[in-house]
């Protein structure tokens, strides 16, 4: 069983998403957009999937170093608990800082970003590399003596308290706190794209580290939410590479290596002078801005969501159980989960190419599933499951290709 803190408070996610959405059907907000808010969960997805992978890198690093290097042994009081919950908190507040600075850094974070709306199910759009930029930050903390299990539990705990701060159903907060503590107005500032927003308020659970160190900036007009150059696609996998695309084309437009390594290192929108120096931020024009948006047809739309929900259990399953998994088999799933929220996304998108991702994985899974049934002598239950998914994919997938207002979604 699982017991990462993130996997456990997944029911506790969609519940309050939930909640959002009757919130936001009763005051008439339009908060939730249905393909974006799957861009977002398959994001989420993704990242949890890769984390299986890679976090296990940063945290091997970590144990290593607080085995071999520790400067200091520390007894477990209050004290100890506190001063690792504002280091991790500090670290975190750089790490999330140079992820914005630092042009490479930048491409594992701006996937967390690029949705146009602000509500609870962009917290979980997070990247499926930034820990791999991110994780040296925390190594610190390892050197001043705090257990790797202590340090990964207020780490998940520092990240699980970010998940409330996403909406904007909640106004300002009493001052006392808004002082203190990072909220939902100050983090919607970080996740504007309005010049005055950009780079500003990177603080986890406590915004006493933008003021201490001159980014933190104040909740004004609302902001216009997403990134300077959309994306505009709902593909999770994309979401994930976009910006090292970007950077390969502007590379290959810089001919010394000198500027190509600077270029890796500088702000986002850096060129040398001779291409035009620094790109900064335009100006947002709020009363022509119209956000990336692919009209479905309602029966695409549910057929989209079927396919998605059955893909979160799924997920949620196998999260809660990944241990008893090896790497080969790990991987395996990995890529079975990740070929279905990329065609979900892309199914909005009137891709010629998803129809046929689609038709496959309709044909394959049921068959591989039927195929596991057997060899691991399950229940002859999941053969029938096997055949009644088919049998529902098949001629509702059908039955869309069919129809003439749905071709133009997905032919």
């Amino acid at each position: 069983m699982n017991i990462n803190p993130i996997v456990l408070s997944i029911p506790i996610f969609f519940i309050l998403i939930g909640i959002e959405m009757i919130v936001e059907r009763f005051t008439n907000q339009k908060l939730y957009r249905l393909p974006d808010a799957i861009a977002n969960l398959s994001c989420g997805i993704t990242s949890q999937l890769s984390g299986l992978f890679l976090r296990i890198f940063g945290i091997g690093i970590y144990q290593y170093l607080f085995e071999h290097f520790t400067l200091f042994t520390w007894n477990k009081n209050w004290v100890y608990w506190v001063v690792l919950i504002l280091l991790v908190d500090l670290a975190y507040y750089w790490a999330h800082r140079m992820s914005h600075e630092v042009n490479l850094f930048w491409g594992g974070h701006v996937v967390h970003h690029q949705s146009e709306e602000y509500n609870l199910s962009v917290a979980l759009r997070q990247s499926s590399l930034q820990v791999i930029w991110t994780f040296a930050f925390s190594l610190p903390i390892a050197l001043l003596g705090f257990s790797t299990l202590d340090f990964a539990l207020i780490s998940a705990f520092n990240t699980l308290y970010q998940f409330w701060i996403h909406t904007e159903t909640i106004k300002k907060l009493p001052k006392p706190i808004e002082f203190i503590f990072n909220t939902p107005s100050h983090h919607r500032v970080h996740h504007g794209r309005d010049p005055k927003y950009i780079d500003k308020n990177h603080a986890g659970s406590l915004i006493i580290w933008d003021r201490m160190f001159g980014t933190f900036q104040e909740e004004q007009e609302k902001p216009t939410y997403g990134i300077t150059k959309p994306i505009n696609s709902w593909n999770p996998i994309w979401a994930n590479v976009s910006h090292y695309d970007e950077m390969r084309k502007d590379m290959q437009r810089i001919p010394k290596w000198t500027d190509k390594i600077k270029y890796m290192f500088m702000k986002p929108g850096w060129l040398p002078d001779y291409l035009g120096g620094y790109r900064a931020a335009p100006e947002v024009d709020k009363a022509s801005y119209k956000k990336y948006d692919t009209p479905a047809p309602m029966s695409l739309n549910l057929y989209v969501l079927f396919q998605f929900v059955l893909c979160l259990a799924g997920t949620a399953m196998f999260l809660f159980n990944a241990s008893k998994f090896g790497l080969g088999e790990k991987a395996f799933i990995a890529s079975l989960i990740s070929l279905v929220v990329v065609n979900s996304g892309v199914l909005f998108e009137n891709r010629a190419w998803v129809k046929w991702s689609e038709w496959i994985r309709i044909i394959f899974y049921p068959i591989l599933l039927s195929y596991f049934t057997y060899i691991n002598n399950w229940p002859v239950l999941w053969h029938g499951v096997a055949i009644v998914y088919f049998a529902i994919s098949f001629t509702w997938f059908y039955s869309l290709q069919k129809s003439k207002h749905a071709q133009v979604q997905i032919a």
